[in-house]
């Protein structure tokens, strides 16, 4: 808790603004409203899920809730489907995304990001154990393969892309991926690396397979307007403090290493 203290109070000094309307617009009208409304799908585990209690849980969740709290502004958690989620920024639904996002040219040219503060990167969940050997994209090329992925996200277009043979089934999240994958109605699920490890973890008894290493490396980010650089400022700084005080590592260590928390998931 003291580290969880020293964050706050690093953060908790006077926001000062200058008298630009265009560079502090977005950061006035969090402030005002008293309430800072953050996207998310809510269906990507371990970065956010439902509880049994129906209350959102995930190391994203987390994030924002001391980003939240150092900016002294009542946090909203908005669901959103995770092709929308940037068009969501665009259109001013939500102040921020964080949702497991990977971090590329295409996304960068729509919006600013924060980060990263994952690396991730490409994976599998299946029941074969020669396709858990795989080593490269090439390897799962194949015409027979059914590969279900997230809709919108880099997965699809992995799949798209780099397995053109493969019979693609994008879907609208990771629960219906899994549905799937269990149903032998897909041969594999591909999605980054921290879904692929916690979907073996949830389902012992499935004789779930992944790989032993990813495929690819990727940074996984903060998705924020690209018009407010007063707001940009203040995130990066949270995130330093993040770090600075341990918490950002303390909270990677709960989320994606222990599974202390798998018996709180719906």
């Amino acid at each position: 808790m003291k580290k969880l203290y020293l964050f706050l109070w690093l953060l908790a000094l006077p926001l000062v603004l200058p008298t630009s309307l265009s560079a502090q617009q977005r950061l006035n009208e969090i402030t005002q409203r008293g309430k800072l409304r953050v996207g998310m799908t809510g269906q990507q585990p371990p970065f956010s899920m439902e509880s049994k209690s129906g209350k959102l849980i995930g190391y994203e969740v987390n994030l924002a809730e001391l980003l939240a709290e150092s900016m002294n502004l009542e946090l909203e958690l908005v669901r959103i489907e995770f092709n929308q989620l940037i068009p969501s920024i665009q259109n001013g639904t939500v102040d921020l995304v964080m949702s497991g996002m990977t971090i590329n040219m295409e996304r960068n040219m729509k919006v600013a990001f924060i980060g990263p503060y994952v690396i991730s990167g490409k994976s599998v969940v299946t029941k074969s154990i020669t396709l858990a050997q795989a080593d490269e994209a090439a390897d799962l090329n194949q015409g027979r393969l059914r590969v279900t992925s997230l809709a919108g996200s880099t997965s699809e277009k992995f799949v798209k892309t780099l397995l053109p043979e493969a019979t693609s089934i994008p879907v609208a999240n990771y629960d219906l991926a899994v549905e799937a994958l269990l149903k032998d109605e897909a041969n594999v699920m591909l999605a980054d690396l921290p879904i692929c490890l916690i979907t073996q973890m949830r389902y012992p008894d499935a004789n779930l397979l992944t790989l032993e290493d990813p495929l690819t490396m990727e940074p996984i980010g903060m998705a924020l307007p690209a018009d407010d650089p007063l707001l940009l400022n203040f995130i990066e700084n949270y995130f330093n403090a993040l770090e600075m005080t341990g918490l950002l590592k303390e909270l990677e260590n709960y989320w994606f290493e222990t599974g202390s928390w798998l018996s709180d998931m719906k």
